[in-house]
């Protein structure tokens, strides 16, 4: 397995990768060295046709705390170019996350901040322990949450994002929740517990159902869906061996190939 310098990326059991932001010292914060590494992660767990669950966690008690400090000071000194250049290197990995054809968890603690939520933005689950707090502070700043406005845009709507990140007040777990940014907040010792079982669950999900369902939600979502393209995905499913699988261990009250 590839070996990286900002984050870690293991295996539990052959199906499930967990991707570890890993630079606690700096609060997990986003630097253009994590950046490139998450989105080298993500392609590798793209083509790995073993893999079918991942989780994204932190080491230490930050999530993420958004841009990096140094990495945000050089931009100012930087050219228009290089500044293009950090930005489409932002859009790239958090694109790279969000087309990932497996199904993903992100496990929040401590604080997400911009870039943060962002990367929350783009799992297709999210569980935060109840002291989990988020903030888009860019505003504040004098710049803007641009990069991650069309994840958080989908994800929460254009009320709450106009809401939080034009005053960049900080929100609980609560409040992530009750916007759609977090699916389920339970208490700190049991957020490994519940992790486990909504991987067990995915894992029960046929892989390929779950990619090809995962693209063509992605494509309703970017308003890129016609009504042929939905029906040719369900098309194209019902004639996959996989469904002819499925169905077929459905009827016949056995299990199907991809639950061991």
């Amino acid at each position: 397995m590839t070996e990286f310098s900002t984050i870690l990326l293991s295996r539990q059991g052959e199906a499930v990768a967990r991707l570890t932001l890993n630079r606690p010292q700096n609060h997990n914060a986003l630097n253009a060295t994590m950046i490139d590494e998450l989105r080298q992660a993500a392609e590798a767990l793209a083509a790995d046709s073993a893999v079918r669950v991942v989780v994204i966690a932190a080491a230490g008690k930050t999530f993420c705390a958004g841009a990096d400090l140094d990495w945000m000071r050089r931009q100012f000194n930087a050219s228009r170019e290089e500044r293009t250049k950090e930005a489409l290197r932002l859009a790239a990995m958090l694109r790279a996350v969000d087309e990932l054809p497996k199904f993903v968890i992100g496990v929040i603690k401590g604080a997400a901040y911009g870039g943060g939520v962002g990367l929350a933005a783009v799992c297709d689950l999210v569980i935060a322990e109840p002291g989990a707090r988020f903030a888009l502070t860019e505003t504040r700043l004098g710049i803007i949450p641009a990069t991650i406005a069309p994840y958080l845009h989908r994800r929460i709507g254009a009320a709450a994002l106009r809401r939080l990140a034009l005053h960049g007040e900080t929100f609980d777990a609560a409040e992530a929740m009750a916007i759609g940014l977090v699916a389920k907040v339970p208490a700190p010792e049991d957020v490994a517990s519940l992790t486990d079982h909504h991987i067990k669950q995915a894992l029960l999900c046929a892989p390929g159902a779950v990619a090809d369902a995962k693209c063509l939600f992605l494509k309703i979502a970017n308003g890129e869906a016609a009504e042929a393209d939905v029906v040719g995905a369900l098309t194209g499913r019902w004639a996959s061996d996989e469904a002819q699988a499925g169905i077929a261990a459905f009827f016949n009250k056995v299990k199907p190939p991809w639950r061991k």
